[in-house]
């Protein structure tokens, strides 16, 4: 394979071997070849004594170092997510191979540790099919399974010990979280229960060098388990028998660059094509580990009800019945008194009292001016945004205008925005409470951790430190923030970031919710009910038509770019298109809607489409996304 990422180069040239470098050619190796007049990078996919190509041969230039970087399964397994998401072999090469560092090749073998004995207790066979499971990862059985965390859970420490029991039956394991803090934690608890040099982690924050010679030694079958980000899902891990993604609904899991695969989907492949155990695990769930259960391809692990009753935090929406008839301001107050008092009350017992304000800067979108019900789409269900120059909104999926729209909740016209506003709130909480510290967390500047004595932790999602004994309390403001954010994923994003805040305090804490308690999202967080809530997500994506209960395709380029693209895809039967919309002043985006079995065949056919642009070197691009992480 030529590493040229053009569409219609994407399948296998025949090269000859010479004799000189008959010993450092091989499968899976680096090598550079003479192609369309330029010397290019490829990799070697095997060695043959024969060919289909008519004529004269080219050799190959030279070797590329003396590693072999690509393996049969992982070959296999960039090919399969190549085409899977429409996209070129050599792409996604580049997402799980890193790029050669001379020195990490010649560097010694580090030493590794003996192995310590393994632990005296299990803490997933707490769980609902938990003992199960690591029975069959044990057995060496290709088990999969969805896992909802009961709150204040030591994940790192129940998935390192599954990891332990694939490295006791001799087999390899691969862990995905989504981002450095989470990996520090993961790379503690491996720590303990394998010793030093018995996993490697793996970031893009390690530098060139030293993230080739941890990948090497995993290459080389010096290191059996792997752990870290995005790319560690592709780690060349030798008889590989566990795949693990925590907190899979994190858009950190979702690759940026092309073609745009998603972690979960891509360990979901590799344990279809290997037989390793798969475990999808989070506090919250989202829809497409939902269909995984739903299907019968995966199994669910999850607590019975009296073990997450001691676990759980009390659940206390500011707009329920009670609260309100205390305090009518409570639904429209951003410190409502029940806040209040329950920060006053953990922080008199010396407790810390974390505080969950909405990321800034989110797209402006609209909402119902009395009850701030999201305003959607008639025909498509998309999010609506203000039309120009005080015009007609208008949808933001299909375009279509919505001068007509009334709320289908309480029958109003009028429209406003929905905006969000944090900057004050540390400021605002340091004035409500003299005297006690107030902590920031979020942007350039994230805590890992704060000590358990009284203060105020303000953090934005993702940014929440943990507490060793758990927060007092949790307050999580601004819940309209996040509900009406314009995106497909509004209500399941939210309630995985209340559920991982509110998972961090102790239980029996009080966790406040800034929102309505007639929500269905804070009715799931209330019951502490991610599996009915990603059940519902689920029904109702299926009812509208959208993934996972469909597949879907996005295409982004120039309107001429789009419409060619559009006409030369000979799309499967059924397969409807929603748009164009236009995404900026010389840019559309279209959305082509298949039912799943149309999948693959969608996926095909937009390939073979973005080929023929490509070899009549079309000028525009057109973007490709298959199932894309965000609609709005």
């Amino acid at each position: 394979m030529v590493d040229v990422p053009l569409p219609h180069l994407d399948r296998p040239f025949d090269y000859q071997v010479s004799t000189t470098l008959d010993g450092d050619v091989q499968a899976g190796s680096r090598v550079r070849v003479r192609f369309a007049g330029r010397l290019v990078d490829a990799y070697v996919l095997e060695r043959g004594t024969d060919t289909d190509h008519e004529g004269p041969l080219a050799y190959v230039e030279r070797a590329v170092g003396s590693e072999a970087v690509l393996s049969a399964e992982t070959t296999a397994l960039f090919r399969a997510v190549a085409d899977r998401w429409a996209g070129n072999f050599v792409d996604v090469v580049r997402l799980g191979v890193p790029a050669r560092h001379a020195a990490a090749e010649s560097s010694p073998r580090r030493p590794v540790s003996e192995l310590p004995a393994g632990p005296t207790e299990i803490g997933l066979h707490r769980y609902r099919a938990g003992a199960a499971f690591l029975a069959a990862v044990g057995d060496r059985r290709p088990a999969r399974a969805v896992w909802s965390a009961l709150p204040g859970e030591d994940w790192p420490a129940r998935l390192a010990e599954a990891v332990r029991l694939a490295v006791d039956a001799a087999r390899g394991a691969v862990v995905v979280v989504p981002d450095a803090r989470d990996l520090d934690r993961l790379d503690a608890a491996l720590r303990v229960v394998l010793g030093d040099g018995r996993h490697a982690t793996l970031t893009a924050d390690l530098g060139p060098a030293e993230r080739y010679r941890r990948w090497l030694s995993v290459r080389r079958g010096d290191v059996r388990v792997v752990i870290g980000t995005r790319a560690a899902a592709y780690a060349p891990v030798a008889d590989i028998g566990l795949v693990v993604v925590w907190d899979d609904g994190d858009d950190l899991h979702a690759e940026p660059r092309a073609p745009y695969p998603n972690t979960r989907d891509v360990l979901a492949l590799r344990s279809a094509q290997t037989g390793a155990a798969l475990l999808v695990g989070g506090y919250a769930r989202t829809a497409e580990a939902q269909l995984l259960v739903e299907s019968g391809w995966a199994h669910e692990i999850a607590a019975e009800r009296t073990v997450l009753r001691a676990a759980a935090p009390v659940v206390r929406p500011v707009a329920d019945d009670v609260e309100i008839a205390r305090d009518p301001a409570a639904a429209a107050a951003r410190l409502p008194s029940l806040a209040w008092r329950t920060t006053r009350d953990a922080l008199q017992l010396g407790r810390p009292v974390l505080v969950q304000v909405p990321r800034g800067g989110y797209v402006p979108s609209l909402a119902c001016a009395r009850d701030r019900t999201p305003a959607r789409c008639r025909v498509c269900n998309g999010p609506l945004a203000a039309g120009a120059q005080r015009g007609a909104p208008a949808c933001r999926w299909c375009g279509r205008p919505a001068s007509e729209w009334t709320c289908p909740v309480c029958g109003e016209r009028r429209l406003r925005a929905v905006v969000v506003g944090s900057g004050r709130t540390a400021e605002e909480l340091g004035r409500a409470f003299p005297g006690v510290p107030v902590r920031t967390s979020g942007g350039d500047r994230v805590l890992a951790e704060v000590p358990a004595e009284a203060a105020v932790v303000v953090a934005t999602p993702g940014a929440e430190p943990l507490c060793r004994d758990g927060y007092g309390a949790a307050l999580l403001l601004d819940g309209w923030a996040l509900l009406s954010r314009p995106d497909l994923r509004a209500a399941e994003e939210t309630l995985r970031r209340w559920a991982n805040a509110a998972a961090l305090v102790r239980p029996g804490g009080t966790v406040v919710v800034g929102a309505d308690a007639a929500i269905p999202t804070v009715q799931a967080l209330v019951r502490w009910d991610p599996a009915g809530a990603a059940a519902r997500e689920l029904a109702e994506r299926a009812e509208l038509g959208f993934p996972p209960a469909t597949r879907m395709a996005s295409l982004t380029g120039s309107p001429a770019a789009v419409a060619e693209l559009l006409a030369a895809a000979r799309l499967p039967g059924g397969a409807q298109v929603v748009g164009p919309v236009p995404v900026d002043a010389d840019t559309e985006r279209v959305l082509v809607r298949v039912s799943r079995g149309h999948g693959a065949e969608l996926a095909h056919q937009l390939k073979t489409a973005a080929a023929g642009r490509s070899a009549r070197r079309s000028a525009e691009p057109v973007r490709i996304e298959l199932d894309p992480q965000e609609l709005g």
